[in-house]
């Protein structure tokens, strides 16, 4: 079964840093956009930061500005997600999701609250507490 899995979650002190994984499972990323997501209990799905399938265009939320990087690896067929800086207003749980489209525009898909995409992971819990 073609999927992607995130991993990296987990319990953080705010300030502290995590790196998220999405993995592709049964095909390659390298013809798909990435794009993470998070949601916070309560609240709607907001896009956190997207790449482009070459790697070398990136989108990030205000909100996450200057304190996460995506990156892509493809001899590990990996888009991470490192935030550093974390803040409580951070928890929430992420998303992985792949878009294969000519089409693609990075700030319209990562504005996107939930936008159509090929493939979406099963999320990872991220908490930011004392």
């Amino acid at each position: 079964q073609l999927h992607l899995v995130e991993s990296g979650g987990g319990l953080v002190q705010p300030g502290g840093s995590l790196r998220l994984s999405c993995t592709a499972s049964g095909f390659s990323l390298d013809s798909y956009a990435i794009g993470w997501f998070r949601q916070a209990p309560g609240k709607e799905c907001e896009g956190v930061s997207c790449i482009n399938i070459s790697g070398d265009s990136t989108n990030v939320a205000d909100s996450v500005k200057g304190r996460f990087t995506i990156s892509r690896d493809s001899a590990k067929n990996t888009v991470y997600l490192q935030m550093n800086s974390l803040k409580p207003e951070d928890t929430a749980v992420y998303y992985c999701a792949a878009v294969r489209t000519r089409y693609y525009s990075g700030s319209f898909y990562c504005q996107t609250n939930v936008p159509q995409s090929n493939y979406w992971g099963q999320g990872t819990q991220v908490t930011v507490s004392s």
